[in-house]
């Protein structure tokens, strides 16, 4: 409840920064998988969470079949002479052959093996004219031939539960005649704003445009989430609070930026409690972006990012992507992970771990990615991401950073050769 000052109480909290990866703990307490699901044809797939495994029900291939355009023989026939008739043609789609003995036929890619031949010969390695084949060299039993079943086998894991299609399962699943699969329904994320100086429209004096909205609702999109737009909400406790109070439980995951840290129009920490939510955490050792709140609205999981947009940008990684694919049933990406070593020097004040834009500079000779640091000295803008390939990281402890030091970095996803 809060008192006769508006004030809910967490301000007692505001020496207390939790480091990092305690902070991370506490995004990922607040949520548990959505249980729901449906059934999606398969082209309705991508992107979905399986809620089930598939497996095949048949071996692959379905039979033996030509791997090349060639020629399909009997190769001991081939130990009398390199040259044989062409007695027919077999292309892929055509039914069951009969190969007549002491001859070939010509075979396409795809093609059942005719019955009696065990080979197969590449049209680069033989001669045809006259209804003649003419060989290179002998060939050896099996060549150029998938077998039946070499593929998989009947039974195999397709698709685990838990795994997130992309477009390699949508083609392994319709290569086994699969049409429709079971999927967890997609997280529910509301995302809103705050500030009187976020124009809807044309600008007034003293006003700015919202980046972060737009830029939250594309990465809770991309993340897979079935994304609301909320608005941007006044610099007003009262009416913070009773839109907080009307979007309770209508969300798996609600995000807001801006208004969570101790200045006198930050209300959404007390608004969250005026709505009958709670606050699990908030002030997290990082920069940029120490005022993030975590906490809940009934069933609704509240993330409260900063209002600076590369703090939100960073936020979102480290907090908001990992508690989306926990709720879709999903592994998530763990923040930077990946091997670095720095391009640059930097001497900083230690005490938040700190993230920062990376421009992939090339590799070492151990193929470690060598990086150079992007937006130095400014922390609000996003202009750096433009040409960054990645976000890096460096703990909280360290001072200063030489060059061949070793990093820790989140290449973005569109990045090339990230090794």
């Amino acid at each position: 409840m809060l008192d006769q000052t508006g004030n809910c109480g967490c301000d007692s909290l505001k020496q207390r920064f939790m480091p990092l990866n305690a902070a991370i703990t506490v995004a990922l307490e607040q949520v548990r998988p959505v249980r729901e699901t449906e059934t999606r044809l398969l082209q309705e797939c991508t992107g979905r969470v399986a809620a089930a495994p598939a497996l095949a029900s048949r071996a692959m291939p379905l039979f033996d079949n030509s791997a090349m355009d060639g020629f399909a023989l009997a190769s001991a026939d081939c130990a009398r002479a390199l040259s044989l008739p062409i007695s027919g043609t077999v292309a892929a789609g055509d039914g069951p052959t009969q190969l007549t003995p002491g001859t070939a036929m010509r075979i396409y890619t795809g093609a059942p093996i005719p019955e009696g031949a065990d080979t197969v010969v590449m049209a680069e390695h033989c001669d045809a004219s006259d209804g003649h084949v003419t060989l290179h060299n002998a060939p050896a039993p099996g060549d150029n031939i998938r077998r039946a079943g070499s593929d998989m086998a009947a039974g195999a894991t397709l698709l685990r539960a838990g795994q997130r299609m992309g477009s390699r399962h949508i083609g392994l699943l319709a290569a086994n005649g699969i049409g429709q699969c079971s999927v967890h329904r997609r997280v529910r994320v509301g995302v809103l704003s705050t500030g009187d100086e976020l124009a809807q429209g044309a600008l007034n004096p003293g006003q700015i445009h919202d980046a972060n909205r737009p830029m939250l609702l594309t990465l809770a999109a991309q993340a897979g989430a079935e994304v609301t737009d909320l608005g941007v909400l006044p610099d007003d406790l009262k009416q913070t609070a009773t839109a907080l109070a009307k979007i309770r439980d209508r969300f798996d995951l609600v995000l807001s930026t801006g208004a969570v840290s101790i200045g006198g129009r930050d209300h959404i920490r007390a608004a969250l409690h005026a709505a009958g939510g709670t606050l699990g955490g908030w002030r997290v050792a990082i920069k940029p972006g120490k005022p993030v709140a975590f906490g809940r609205l009934g069933s609704t999981v509240f993330t409260g990012l900063p209002g600076n947009p590369f703090a939100a940008y960073v936020g979102f990684h480290l907090f908001a992507g990992p508690q989306i694919a926990c709720l879709s049933g999903a592994p998530y990406r763990p923040f930077a992970r990946r091997p670095a070593r720095a391009a640059f020097d930097w001497q900083r004040k230690p005490g938040r771990a700190e993230v920062f834009p990376a421009k992939l500079k090339g590799f070492d000779a151990q193929g470690v990615a060598k990086l150079e640091r992007l937006g130095a000295g400014v922390s609000a803008t996003l202009f750096p991401l433009a040409d960054a390939d990645g976000l890096a990281i460096v703990p909280a402890e360290t001072a200063h950073v030489a060059p061949g030091d070793r990093l820790q970095w989140h290449p973005f996803e569109d990045t090339g050769d990230i090794r």
